[in-house]
């Protein structure tokens, strides 16, 4: 992992983990590509949840600052009561199954985004979704979908959480007052479609979901081809574990910052750039990719 150092200190470096206001981040999607330029990263990827709406705004905007923009995606998983997140490279953005299956799940989202609030009404919290798509300041496109960080910052705005982590701890994290995951495909059934697409599936921050023998079983029963071993909420020991992992198990090893912008002047998950791998890696995607083609 090499962590920020300057304008040319991140030459060579890709992030391979942003979000774009394709889904929950802050930014449209050229603007992760400038912000990556000005960091002195030699590529960066987009990978929104769901959606692959905002790849070809990024892919023009990389040609105009000589940066490589990798076409991803995260899909939403669950796997033994915990949701887990599997991002694919290189996937064809324009592949109509593979694009049916993403509506699906952003209904999927549309649906816990309404029990989500519902269950925020039921504790006294007076929020609508009207409310939440006001606050964008802008239309969401068809292809494009609210998440858990644009309730959180209308839960701000009420006064019902001092700021995104708040809001998260006390409502909207796994196991928190209003947290709701809804039945959702599994992490195979995730592998499958990237690969399908011509895409390689790479298990997202592992870490985060504190269940080792889980991310074992997963690595097991699919089709992964990577892991995230590093990332903004991965502690060192964390990175050299799952590094550990994907060497045991023949696996490449990707990270990202996990970029979303910054919302009431605080950076969640991590600066874009912030967590960076060699941009070779971007090679090995690629092949993987292509193996299977």
């Amino acid at each position: 992992m090499l962590k920020e150092t300057g304008r040319t200190g991140l030459l060579g470096y890709a992030d391979l983990h942003t979000h774009t206001q394709a889904s929950d981040g802050m930014q449209p999607p050229a603007e992760n590509v400038r912000i990556a330029f000005d960091k002195g990263l030699s590529a960066v990827a987009i990978t929104d949840h769901d959606t692959v709406s905002g790849v070809a705004e990024a892919l023009e905007a990389g040609r105009k600052y000589g940066i490589t923009v990798v076409p991803g995606v995260e899909i939403s998983t669950r796997a033994e009561g915990k949701e887990i997140h599997v991002l694919g490279y290189y996937i064809d953005t324009e592949q109509e199954q593979f694009l049916s299956r993403l509506a699906a799940q952003r209904d999927t989202r549309a649906a816990r985004n309404e029990a989500i609030l519902a269950r925020l009404r039921e504790l006294g919290i007076d929020i609508t979704l009207e409310q939440v798509l006001a606050n964008l300041g802008r239309a969401l496109k068809p292809d494009e979908s609210i998440g858990r960080p644009h309730i959180a910052d209308e839960l701000v705005r009420l006064g019902a959480a001092a700021d995104m982590r708040d809001a998260f701890d006390k409502y909207l994290a796994e196991g928190a007052a209003a947290y709701v995951s809804p039945p959702r495909i599994t992490p195979e059934e995730a592998c499958e479609w990237i690969i399908e697409a011509g895409g390689t599936p790479v298990l997202a921050h592992p870490g985060i979901y504190g269940d080792d023998e889980l991310v074992r079983g997963i690595i097991a029963r699919s089709g992964l081809r990577g892991i995230e071993a590093h990332h903004s909420d991965h502690s060192p020991e964390d990175a050299a574990r799952y590094t550990a992992m994907a060497q045991q198990y023949g696996l490449l090893v990707t990270g990202g910052s996990d970029f979303h912008g910054a919302r009431q002047g605080i950076i969640f998950h991590g600066d874009l750039g912030s967590v960076s791998v060699p941009a070779d890696v971007l090679k090995q995607l690629r092949d993987a990719a292509g193996d299977r083609r």
